[in-house]
């Protein structure tokens, strides 16, 4: 993911943000907050032959605690005209791929129980449930649930 990628990445997000089931957030960041906040090396986009983005993958650090330095949490966005084709399985194997090589063992996210297609995704490239956080924070005035995951590195312990 580079600079030139944002407005495409940038209004993938704010699709997914409209959809309802992605995130807690009511609105996309500017670029500048946006790339401070996600670490450079664990930042991926998917694209098409023209060179079109069909999704991004970023990772961010959980904490700066030095114990922590091995857990990343994640967000993935895929178009939504580019979706059932592979595109959310690549990035989060390109992710997997970069966290491993830099030492980090611990991929997590938080998902709403009604995202099935983003539980899916992620149980197939081998992240599991953790928990669910009931009644954790309200969407639009609704109080929503978060299912806890993560991937555990088989190569970094």
């Amino acid at each position: 993911m580079a600079p030139e990628h944002a407005a495409e990445v940038l209004e993938i997000y704010r699709l997914g943000i409209d959809e309802g089931q992605a995130t807690f957030e009511t609105s996309a960041p500017g670029w500048r907050h946006f790339d401070a906040a996600r670490l450079p090396a664990h930042r991926h986009v998917a694209l098409d032959e023209t060179g079109r983005v069909l999704g991004w993958v970023a990772a961010s650090q959980v904490s700066g605690r030095p114990a922590y330095a091995g857990v990343v949490e994640h967000s993935i966005y895929v178009h939504p005209g580019a979706r059932g084709r592979g595109v959310g399985r690549s990035l989060l194997d390109a992710l997997i791929a970069s966290t491993e090589a830099a030492g980090i063992w611990t991929i997590q996210s938080g998902i709403f129980p009604e995202n099935t297609a983003s539980l899916a995704l992620h149980a197939r490239a081998g992240f599991r449930v953790i928990g669910t956080r009931e009644r954790i924070g309200r969407h639009h005035g609704v109080w929503r649930d978060v299912v806890l995951i993560e991937r555990r590195s088989p190569l970094v312990f």
